[in-house]
């Protein structure tokens, strides 16, 4: 996007057109302004036209540009925290209600695909999450357990029912999570931008927002071109988030993370590896993912930005890497090549803001947006229309807070990657 061949590579090659929008343009007025063309923004749209609100969605670049349309296309249950931590965390009444909206998000994104046709090459058979040595092991025995306690379909298999699914001997087991599943991550985007626009929303892109003012009871957005002036404002931008929003980039720490897609594989390469086309990933620190597209080639990714050194550090590990997985897969091609940034909260939960009168947000997915965005942008559409409460969202409502040193931990993280990927 923007020129950028290393920003949504694969994905933007292969997802269908988005739906044609325009750079925002005079004075309006609004119902509810959203701020953001991603998934927790597309939702929150969506669901508001629906619910018959007049709501106009302003995107500073194009649809799905931030996370969204960069991610591997996972659609997971649950956060990356244990069940039993997120409820330690938020309180048992709490943190149950989140692990049950979670738990179900998955089905809640299917269900919009299936509602609306949208065209996203989602395949429904599941994630696994691998164990990397005893230590990883020991973390899915956990972490099944606790699933397992609160009734989710989850099954902790074997090394050696592990080599079937994956293709790959390296794992001493795996979580197999039957609520999840897979997705074109830029066309879902592109397709929930479609829906809202069916369904009455109004989609701006190029349209940056450079302020925003009281007016009256409501809130004048402004960007370069025009204003839109709304009762109320929803605002997700996420750790994407620039002025006026900058302080939702600044309680977040960026985890850069990369992507490479092979050529298609051979038949026989794809009777062996993901034969039943779930997505992976493993349980280490620096974890690594892989999945197949419709086309049969295989993304692989892990922590990393391709800029700078890390470009040629991380494209070497990849090949490296898929070889000691795969030996099977003989000479590598990559046809795509790109990266985004996660963003990561404290305590790796997401977070729910009233920035001011009739302004709120929900943020910091650490690593999971595609189910929880969707989820929490119906929530959000909720809560403008005044059928939910604060009290009975299953996130506290609380203020922003800088991360502790933030760009010092950025960029630790990023040539802390570089030398992991070195090692051969």
């Amino acid at each position: 996007m923007l020129g950028d061949p290393r920003s949504h590579g694969l994905w933007e090659k292969t997802a269908p057109a988005a739906p044609a929008t325009a750079a925002l343009t005079g004075d309006h007025t609004a119902d509810v302004v959203v701020v953001g063309g991603g998934y927790t923004g597309l939702s929150t749209a969506l669901h508001l036209a629906q619910a018959g609100a007049g709501v106009i969605l302003l995107e500073a670049a194009e649809i799905g540009f931030g996370g969204a349309g960069r991610n591997v296309g996972l659609v997971n249950a649950g956060m990356w925290v244990m069940p039993d931590t997120l409820v330690g965390t938020l309180g048992q009444d709490r943190g149950e209600a989140l692990l049950d909206l979670l738990g179900g998000a998955p089905r809640q994104v299917f269900e919009l695909i299936d509602k609306h046709g949208i065209a996203c090459d989602a395949v429904r058979n599941g994630t696994l999450h691998c164990a990397v040595g005893q230590s990883g092991l020991k973390e899915l025995r956990a972490r099944s357990a606790q699933w397992l306690r609160r009734g989710a379909p989850v099954e902790l298999l074997d090394a050696s029912q592990t080599a079937g699914k994956t293709g790959t001997a390296a794992y001493t087991a795996s979580l197999l999570d039957r609520r999840a599943g897979t997705i074109q991550p830029l066309a879902y985007a592109r397709g929930l931008a479609r829906a809202a626009l069916a369904a009455g929303a109004v989609i701006h892109t190029g349209s940056p927002v450079l302020s925003l003012g009281r007016a009256g009871p409501g809130w004048r957005v402004a960007t370069a071109q025009g204003s839109v002036t709304g009762e109320q404002v929803v605002v997700a931008t996420d750790v994407y988030s620039a002025a006026p929003w900058s302080a939702l980039r600044a309680e977040q720490v960026r985890l850069p993370y990369f992507n490479f897609a092979t050529a298609p594989l051979a038949d026989p390469l794809l009777r062996t590896i993901l034969p039943e086309r779930q997505g992976a990933w493993d349980t280490k620190s620096v974890l690594s993912s892989f999945r197949l597209d419709q086309a049969g080639r295989l993304v692989f990714g892990s922590v990393g930005a391709l800029r700078g050194t890390g470009l040629a550090v991380h494209r070497a590990w990849a090949k490296r890497a898929l070889r000691r997985l795969f030996p099977q897969i003989g000479d590598l091609r990559f046809e795509a090549e790109w990266f985004g940034m996660i963003g990561m909260t404290a305590d790796n939960l997401p977070r729910f803001h009233r920035l001011d009168r009739n302004v709120l947000t929900i943020c910091g997915y650490n690593g999971r947006g595609i189910a929880p965005g969707t989820v929490f942008g119906r929530c959000l559409a909720e809560l403008v229309l005044g059928r939910m409460r604060d009290e009975d969202c299953p996130l506290p409502c609380t203020a922003p807070k800088d991360a502790r040193f933030g760009v010092i931990r950025e960029g630790l993280i990023e040539w802390g990657a570089q030398l992991a990927h070195l090692v051969p």
